[in-house]
């Protein structure tokens, strides 16, 4: 019996190992992180639910490691150029790639960071519609890392090209109570803001949600809050917030008397 039960382990022991060897060789590590996770819709998005009930007091940005701890409870989020926090040494590929000494030094980096907003991947209009599915199927990979790797609550982040495509751009956030969303940078002009204000009444219309995390750069938050109008009316809270750019621009005004 004792023998028997040595060779089991060792055929158990065995496979393991080719199996880890066959990751290796099809770069397919990811494949541990994305089995721990329900996945839903015709992409086999993975699902992230938020239905926390402590909200971020502050938003620091991925290039601002000095204020991760700016306040009791701040997020970090990636409102940025893509290629700050998405370079080829950026955390996606890390996972991806089972880089073990870039996934300790993610590690280290955010070993103090309890709340994460998903990754803001750019999408845009005038690409291949493949181009934008991966950079969400990103986002919802390294939310995994975030929840999985160092057990953080992580608020999805609105993300958008147009109104054709936001049944897919909103999959596996169904049951969020919770959901965040720049206004920054896309609101520039009036067509900007008409879609914006249509992908805010999509997410109120179609998920469950009580709370909208506002990242912002307006000093005056009644100029912000207009685009909420449709989400306020329906009694979903808004929260803004501190920021560095919003806490320079309510300064300015304050300097400048209005």
């Amino acid at each position: 019996m004792k023998q028997t039960t040595r060779l089991t382990r060792n055929s158990e022991g065995e496979l393991l190992r080719q199996k880890t060897e066959l990751k290796d060789l099809l770069n397919y590590h990811i494949l541990d992180l994305l089995n721990k996770a329900p996945r839903t819709g015709p992409f086999d998005m993975p699902v992230i639910d938020c239905h926390s009930k402590a909200f971020p007091d502050y938003l620091a940005l991925y290039q601002q490691p000095g204020l991760y701890q700016a306040g009791d409870r701040t997020a970090v989020c990636f409102y940025t150029y893509d290629k700050v926090f998405d370079g080829k040494h950026g955390l996606f590929w890390a996972i991806y790639y089972h880089d073990k000494d870039r996934l300790a030094f993610f590690r280290e980096r955010f070993k103090e960071v309890r709340y994460f907003i998903t990754p803001d991947y750019s999408m845009f209009g005038d690409v291949h519609v493949m181009e934008n599915l991966i950079r969400l199927w990103k986002a919802h990979v390294v939310a995994l890392w975030f929840i999985l790797e160092l057990h953080a609550v992580v608020i999805p982040s609105i993300a958008y090209f147009d109104l054709q495509h936001l049944d897919w751009t909103f999959s596996g956030y169904e049951n969020c109570s919770v959901i965040a969303a720049s206004a920054k940078g896309h609101t520039r002009y009036a067509s900007e803001r008409r879609l914006f204000m249509e992908v805010i009444k999509y997410a109120v219309d179609h998920l469950p949600l009580e709370t909208i995390i506002v990242y912002s750069a307006c000093g005056q938050d009644e100029t912000c809050l207009k685009l909420f109008s449709y989400a306020i009316q329906r009694g979903i809270r808004i929260i803004i917030p501190q920021n560095t750019l919003r806490e320079r621009n309510m300064a300015r005004r304050v300097e400048n008397g209005r």
